[in-house]
Protein backbone atom coordinates (compact mmCIF):
# COMPACT_ATOMS: atom_id res chain seq x y z
CA UNK A 1 0.00 0.00 0.00
CA UNK A 2 1.59 3.28 -1.19
CA UNK A 3 1.11 6.54 0.98
CA UNK A 4 -1.60 7.86 -1.54
CA UNK A 5 -3.68 4.47 -1.50
CA UNK A 6 -3.60 4.69 2.36
CA UNK A 7 -4.40 8.48 2.27
CA UNK A 8 -7.64 7.49 0.25
CA UNK A 9 -8.51 4.58 2.19
CA UNK A 10 -8.30 6.69 5.47
CA UNK A 11 -10.88 9.84 3.86
CA UNK A 12 -13.30 6.33 3.04
CA UNK A 13 -13.19 5.07 6.37
CA UNK A 14 -13.45 8.79 8.35
CA UNK A 15 -16.33 9.08 6.19
CA UNK A 16 -18.18 6.00 7.64
CA UNK A 17 -17.52 6.74 11.38
CA UNK A 18 -18.80 10.92 10.47
CA UNK A 19 -15.19 12.32 11.28
CA UNK A 20 -13.79 15.58 10.12
CA UNK A 21 -11.06 16.89 8.31
CA UNK A 22 -7.62 14.86 6.64
CA UNK A 23 -6.41 12.36 8.60
CA UNK A 24 -2.97 12.46 8.84
CA UNK A 25 -0.40 9.43 7.97
CA UNK A 26 1.61 8.47 11.32
CA UNK A 27 2.52 4.65 10.45
CA UNK A 28 2.61 2.78 7.45
CA UNK A 29 3.88 -0.68 8.58
CA UNK A 30 1.86 -3.65 9.33
CA UNK A 31 -1.25 -0.95 9.30
CA UNK A 32 -1.73 2.50 8.02
CA UNK A 33 -2.21 3.96 11.10
CA UNK A 34 -3.53 7.53 10.92
CA UNK A 35 -4.32 10.59 13.60
CA UNK A 36 -8.30 11.56 12.94
CA UNK A 37 -10.98 13.16 14.26
CA UNK A 38 -14.58 12.34 15.53
CA UNK A 39 -17.22 14.82 16.95
CA UNK A 40 -17.83 14.50 20.63
CA UNK A 41 -14.72 12.27 20.81
CA UNK A 42 -11.76 14.38 19.48
CA UNK A 43 -8.93 13.05 18.55
CA UNK A 44 -8.84 9.77 17.31
CA UNK A 45 -6.78 6.67 15.62
CA UNK A 46 -7.62 4.97 12.75
CA UNK A 47 -6.11 2.00 11.19
CA UNK A 48 -6.21 0.62 7.53
CA UNK A 49 -5.57 -3.29 8.74
CA UNK A 50 -3.08 -4.72 6.39
CA UNK A 51 -4.17 -7.45 4.26
CA UNK A 52 -3.74 -10.81 4.96
CA UNK A 53 -2.24 -10.55 8.20
CA UNK A 54 -5.03 -10.45 10.93
CA UNK A 55 -8.42 -12.10 10.14
CA UNK A 56 -11.48 -10.47 11.03
CA UNK A 57 -12.06 -12.44 13.56
CA UNK A 58 -8.67 -12.02 15.05
CA UNK A 59 -9.43 -7.61 14.33
CA UNK A 60 -12.64 -7.98 16.41
CA UNK A 61 -11.15 -10.29 19.19
CA UNK A 62 -8.35 -7.61 19.83
CA UNK A 63 -11.08 -4.91 20.06
CA UNK A 64 -13.39 -6.88 22.31
CA UNK A 65 -9.72 -7.68 24.82
CA UNK A 66 -9.26 -3.57 24.48
CA UNK A 67 -12.47 -2.96 25.54
CA UNK A 68 -12.91 -5.50 28.07
CA UNK A 69 -9.08 -3.95 29.75
CA UNK A 70 -10.22 -0.19 29.11
CA UNK A 71 -13.53 -1.09 31.27
CA UNK A 72 -11.23 -2.13 34.27
CA UNK A 73 -9.32 1.11 33.93
CA UNK A 74 -6.36 0.30 31.98
CA UNK A 75 -4.76 3.20 29.84
CA UNK A 76 -5.27 1.37 26.62
CA UNK A 77 -6.98 2.25 23.27
CA UNK A 78 -10.75 1.74 23.72
CA UNK A 79 -12.34 0.54 20.39
CA UNK A 80 -14.70 3.43 18.66
CA UNK A 81 -18.14 2.34 16.80
CA UNK A 82 -19.35 3.92 13.47
CA UNK A 83 -22.83 5.90 14.40
CA UNK A 84 -24.28 2.27 13.18
CA UNK A 85 -22.87 0.74 16.15
CA UNK A 86 -20.11 -0.98 13.87
CA UNK A 87 -16.81 -2.02 15.47
CA UNK A 88 -14.83 -2.58 12.10
CA UNK A 89 -15.55 -1.30 8.47
CA UNK A 90 -15.04 -3.16 5.41
CA UNK A 91 -13.40 -0.75 2.31
CA UNK A 92 -14.30 -0.26 -1.46
CA UNK A 93 -10.43 -2.44 -1.98
CA UNK A 94 -11.55 -4.98 0.75
CA UNK A 95 -9.35 -3.74 3.40
CA UNK A 96 -10.97 -3.57 6.68
CA UNK A 97 -10.73 -0.27 9.07
CA UNK A 98 -10.82 0.28 12.46
CA UNK A 99 -10.86 3.16 14.85
CA UNK A 100 -9.31 3.75 18.44
CA UNK A 101 -9.32 6.44 21.27
CA UNK A 102 -6.24 8.49 20.99
CA UNK A 103 -4.20 7.41 24.40
CA UNK A 104 -1.99 10.60 25.42
CA UNK A 105 1.74 10.38 25.85
CA UNK A 106 4.73 10.30 24.14
CA UNK A 107 6.96 7.19 23.20
CA UNK A 108 9.50 6.28 25.72
CA UNK A 109 12.27 6.00 23.08
CA UNK A 110 12.74 5.04 19.57
CA UNK A 111 14.39 1.75 17.69
CA UNK A 112 18.36 2.23 17.40
CA UNK A 113 18.15 5.50 19.82
CA UNK A 114 19.82 5.52 22.77
CA UNK A 115 17.06 5.77 25.67
CA UNK A 116 17.18 9.55 27.00
CA UNK A 117 17.60 10.49 30.90
CA UNK A 118 19.86 8.65 33.56
CA UNK A 119 19.74 5.62 34.90
CA UNK A 120 17.42 6.25 37.79
CA UNK A 121 15.31 8.09 35.00
CA UNK A 122 15.90 4.93 32.73
CA UNK A 123 14.54 2.30 36.15
CA UNK A 124 11.79 4.76 36.72
CA UNK A 125 10.36 4.41 33.47
CA UNK A 126 10.89 0.51 32.80
CA UNK A 127 9.36 -0.23 36.28
CA UNK A 128 6.68 1.43 35.23
CA UNK A 129 6.11 -0.77 32.20
CA UNK A 130 6.83 -3.68 34.05
CA UNK A 131 3.90 -2.86 36.73
CA UNK A 132 2.12 -1.96 33.62
CA UNK A 133 2.37 -5.60 31.59
CA UNK A 134 1.51 -7.48 35.13
CA UNK A 135 -1.52 -5.11 35.37
CA UNK A 136 -2.17 -5.87 31.68
CA UNK A 137 -1.55 -9.85 32.29
CA UNK A 138 -3.78 -9.61 35.80
CA UNK A 139 -6.54 -7.93 34.59
CA UNK A 140 -6.75 -10.30 31.14
CA UNK A 141 -6.76 -13.66 33.30
CA UNK A 142 -10.07 -12.24 35.47
CA UNK A 143 -11.78 -11.80 31.57
CA UNK A 144 -13.63 -14.33 30.18
CA UNK A 145 -13.19 -14.69 26.79
CA UNK A 146 -15.93 -14.94 23.89
CA UNK A 147 -16.03 -18.08 22.43
CA UNK A 148 -14.97 -16.95 19.21
CA UNK A 149 -12.04 -15.06 20.59
CA UNK A 150 -9.00 -15.97 18.20
CA UNK A 151 -5.33 -14.30 18.32
CA UNK A 152 -2.00 -15.48 16.48
CA UNK A 153 -0.02 -17.83 19.03
CA UNK A 154 3.23 -16.76 20.17
CA UNK A 155 3.69 -20.02 22.17
CA UNK A 156 6.70 -22.33 21.24
CA UNK A 157 5.09 -23.38 18.05
CA UNK A 158 4.41 -19.95 17.20
CA UNK A 159 7.80 -18.75 18.17
CA UNK A 160 10.04 -21.97 17.17
CA UNK A 161 7.74 -24.27 15.05
CA UNK A 162 8.41 -25.71 11.23
CA UNK A 163 5.76 -22.57 10.68
CA UNK A 164 6.15 -20.13 13.40
CA UNK A 165 3.77 -17.04 13.02
CA UNK A 166 6.58 -14.43 12.04
CA UNK A 167 8.94 -17.15 9.94
CA UNK A 168 11.79 -19.17 9.84
CA UNK A 169 14.20 -16.78 11.53
CA UNK A 170 16.83 -20.05 10.80
CA UNK A 171 16.61 -19.83 7.21
CA UNK A 172 16.76 -16.25 6.67
CA UNK A 173 18.40 -15.85 2.86
CA UNK A 174 20.76 -13.06 4.06
CA UNK A 175 22.42 -15.32 6.31
CA UNK A 176 25.85 -17.18 5.87
CA UNK A 177 25.94 -20.79 6.61
CA UNK A 178 27.80 -20.12 9.66
CA UNK A 179 24.62 -17.74 10.50
CA UNK A 180 22.20 -20.19 10.15
CA UNK A 181 23.85 -22.99 12.28
CA UNK A 182 24.09 -20.58 15.30
CA UNK A 183 20.24 -19.99 15.11
CA UNK A 184 19.75 -23.46 14.22
CA UNK A 185 21.41 -24.56 17.24
CA UNK A 186 19.52 -21.94 19.63
CA UNK A 187 16.12 -22.80 17.81
CA UNK A 188 16.83 -26.53 19.41
CA UNK A 189 17.93 -25.51 22.74
CA UNK A 190 15.36 -22.93 23.23
CA UNK A 191 12.48 -25.38 22.46
CA UNK A 192 14.27 -27.86 24.73
CA UNK A 193 13.95 -24.61 27.54
CA UNK A 194 10.88 -23.45 26.66
CA UNK A 195 9.48 -27.52 26.81
CA UNK A 196 10.68 -27.58 30.87
CA UNK A 197 9.51 -24.16 31.84
CA UNK A 198 6.52 -25.05 30.22
CA UNK A 199 6.10 -28.10 31.81
CA UNK A 200 6.98 -26.62 34.91
CA UNK A 201 3.89 -24.53 35.11
CA UNK A 202 5.11 -21.47 32.87
CA UNK A 203 2.71 -18.29 33.32
CA UNK A 204 0.53 -18.40 29.57
CA UNK A 205 -2.09 -16.45 28.00
CA UNK A 206 -2.80 -13.24 26.81
CA UNK A 207 0.44 -10.89 25.91
CA UNK A 208 0.66 -7.72 24.20
CA UNK A 209 3.71 -9.33 22.19
CA UNK A 210 4.68 -6.21 20.58
CA UNK A 211 6.48 -4.01 23.01
CA UNK A 212 8.53 -1.94 21.39
CA UNK A 213 9.34 1.51 22.85
CA UNK A 214 6.99 3.27 20.23
CA UNK A 215 4.26 1.34 21.96
CA UNK A 216 4.94 2.60 24.92
CA UNK A 217 3.64 6.10 25.79
CA UNK A 218 5.03 8.18 28.97
CA UNK A 219 2.32 9.86 30.64
CA UNK A 220 4.57 12.06 33.10
CA UNK A 221 4.29 9.18 35.93
CA UNK A 222 3.31 5.98 34.26
CA UNK A 223 3.74 4.09 31.27
CA UNK A 224 0.60 2.88 29.33
CA UNK A 225 0.94 0.81 26.10
CA UNK A 226 -0.79 1.00 22.99
CA UNK A 227 -0.28 -1.17 18.86
CA UNK A 228 -1.79 -4.66 20.54
CA UNK A 229 -1.79 -5.55 16.81
CA UNK A 230 0.15 -8.26 17.02
CA UNK A 231 -1.44 -9.32 20.71
CA UNK A 232 -1.95 -12.96 21.07
CA UNK A 233 -1.33 -16.62 23.12
CA UNK A 234 2.08 -16.78 24.44
CA UNK A 235 4.20 -17.24 27.52
CA UNK A 236 3.64 -13.71 29.69
CA UNK A 237 7.63 -13.01 29.56
CA UNK A 238 8.00 -12.94 26.27
CA UNK A 239 6.81 -9.24 26.71
CA UNK A 240 9.40 -8.57 28.76
CA UNK A 241 11.92 -10.22 26.62
CA UNK A 242 10.48 -8.14 23.64
CA UNK A 243 10.94 -4.84 25.68
CA UNK A 244 14.67 -5.66 26.75
CA UNK A 245 15.29 -6.79 23.09
CA UNK A 246 15.78 -3.00 22.15
CA UNK A 247 17.58 -2.12 25.39
CA UNK A 248 21.05 -4.71 24.53
CA UNK A 249 23.37 -2.00 23.91
CA UNK A 250 22.24 0.32 26.42
CA UNK A 251 24.50 1.45 28.98
CA UNK A 252 22.49 0.82 32.36
CA UNK A 253 20.95 -2.76 30.59
CA UNK A 254 21.26 -4.59 33.83
CA UNK A 255 19.32 -2.06 35.68
CA UNK A 256 17.30 -1.71 33.23
CA UNK A 257 16.46 -5.17 33.44
CA UNK A 258 16.32 -4.98 36.88
CA UNK A 259 14.01 -2.53 37.21
CA UNK A 260 11.35 -4.07 34.51
CA UNK A 261 11.55 -7.33 36.53
CA UNK A 262 10.87 -5.68 40.08
CA UNK A 263 8.18 -3.51 38.55
CA UNK A 264 6.69 -6.50 37.22
CA UNK A 265 6.74 -8.53 40.18
CA UNK A 266 4.78 -5.75 42.16
CA UNK A 267 1.54 -7.09 40.45
CA UNK A 268 2.63 -10.50 39.42
CA UNK A 269 5.75 -12.61 41.73
CA UNK A 270 8.41 -13.92 39.48
CA UNK A 271 10.24 -17.51 40.47
CA UNK A 272 13.87 -18.13 40.01
CA UNK A 273 12.81 -20.04 37.04
CA UNK A 274 11.10 -16.96 35.37
CA UNK A 275 14.23 -14.73 35.74
CA UNK A 276 16.39 -17.27 34.61
CA UNK A 277 14.15 -17.47 31.56
CA UNK A 278 14.29 -13.82 30.89
CA UNK A 279 17.36 -13.10 28.63
CA UNK A 280 15.92 -16.27 26.30
CA UNK A 281 12.99 -14.51 26.07
CA UNK A 282 14.73 -11.59 25.20
CA UNK A 283 16.90 -13.34 21.88
CA UNK A 284 13.61 -15.05 21.38
CA UNK A 285 12.47 -11.73 20.70
CA UNK A 286 15.80 -11.27 18.91
CA UNK A 287 15.17 -14.11 16.49
CA UNK A 288 11.74 -13.49 15.80
CA UNK A 289 12.14 -10.13 14.30
CA UNK A 290 15.01 -11.53 11.81
CA UNK A 291 12.12 -13.69 10.65
CA UNK A 292 9.71 -10.25 10.24
CA UNK A 293 12.03 -9.14 8.12
CA UNK A 294 11.61 -11.81 5.37
CA UNK A 295 8.40 -10.73 4.11
CA UNK A 296 8.71 -7.32 5.05
CA UNK A 297 12.42 -5.77 3.86
CA UNK A 298 14.12 -5.62 0.77
CA UNK A 299 17.02 -8.18 0.35
CA UNK A 300 19.29 -5.05 0.52
CA UNK A 301 17.81 -3.29 3.57
CA UNK A 302 20.18 -2.84 5.95
CA UNK A 303 17.91 -3.13 9.20
CA UNK A 304 18.32 -7.38 7.90
CA UNK A 305 22.06 -7.02 8.79
CA UNK A 306 21.27 -5.46 11.88
CA UNK A 307 18.42 -7.73 13.23
CA UNK A 308 20.55 -10.68 11.87
CA UNK A 309 23.88 -9.46 13.88
CA UNK A 310 21.83 -8.78 17.18
CA UNK A 311 20.28 -12.05 16.76
CA UNK A 312 23.45 -14.02 16.45
CA UNK A 313 24.60 -11.65 19.34
CA UNK A 314 21.85 -13.00 21.54
CA UNK A 315 21.84 -16.73 20.87
CA UNK A 316 25.28 -16.95 21.21
CA UNK A 317 25.03 -15.39 24.45
CA UNK A 318 22.25 -17.67 25.84
CA UNK A 319 23.92 -20.88 24.23
CA UNK A 320 27.25 -20.00 25.71
CA UNK A 321 25.63 -19.80 29.52
CA UNK A 322 26.32 -16.18 29.64
CA UNK A 323 23.76 -13.79 31.19
CA UNK A 324 22.43 -11.38 27.94
CA UNK A 325 20.76 -9.04 30.36
CA UNK A 326 23.91 -8.51 32.60
CA UNK A 327 26.68 -6.77 29.80
CA UNK A 328 25.60 -4.15 27.48
CA UNK A 329 26.50 -5.12 23.23
CA UNK A 330 29.23 -3.00 21.96
CA UNK A 331 26.69 -0.01 20.19
CA UNK A 332 26.10 0.02 16.55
Amino acid sequence: MTPAEADALAAEALAVWGGMGVPQLLKLRENAVFAAALPEVGRAVLRIHRRGYQSEDAIRSELWWLDALADRGLAVPRPLVTPDGAAVVHLGDGRIASMLTWVEGAAIGAAGVPLAGDAAAQMRVHASLGHALAELHVATDRLHLPPAFQRPRWDAEGLLGEAPFWGRFWDHPAATPTDRATLAAFRTAAAARLADYAAGGADQGLIHADVLRENVLWQGHRAALIDFDDSGWGFRLYDLGTALSQCLSEPHLPAIAEALAAGYATERPLSGADRAMLPWFTALRCCASVGWTMPRLAPDDPVIRTHLDRALRAARTVLDGRDLLAVPAPAA
